[in-house]
């Protein structure tokens, strides 16, 4: 996860290209954006699996950037496969905003 949050740091579309999984990568990926994005940090929230022995795994994470001076937040719970030793991205979900109780 980390190394992918770098592609899209640095705009590497081959990288990023590269280490999604093929049964749901895009043909291209728009980073004209990216020049305009200011990414700010990675925290992750949780993993489950992802090891050594282990052909899949889970990451949750929070990305903070900023567009036009405009701080946003990414927050996903991304999957990953693992396929002949290579890490890759399947893809992800954005969990419920939590509303407030009132």
């Amino acid at each position: 996860m980390r190394s992918r949050y770098s592609g899209y740091v640095h705009a590497r579309q081959d990288y990023l290209l590269r280490t999604w999984h093929p049964s749901t990568r895009p043909a291209t990926l728009d980073l004209n954006e990216a020049g305009t994005v200011r990414w700010l940090g990675l925290k992750i929230v949780r993993t489950e699996a992802g090891g050594l022995d282990d052909t899949q795994g889970v990451v949750e994470f929070v990305a903070r950037y900023k567009i036009g001076g405009k701080a946003n937040r990414l927050h996903e719970i991304s999957r990953f496969v693992r396929e002949d030793g290579q890490w890759f991205y399947v893809d992800g979900i954005m969990p419920a905003t939590k509303s407030g109780r009132g």
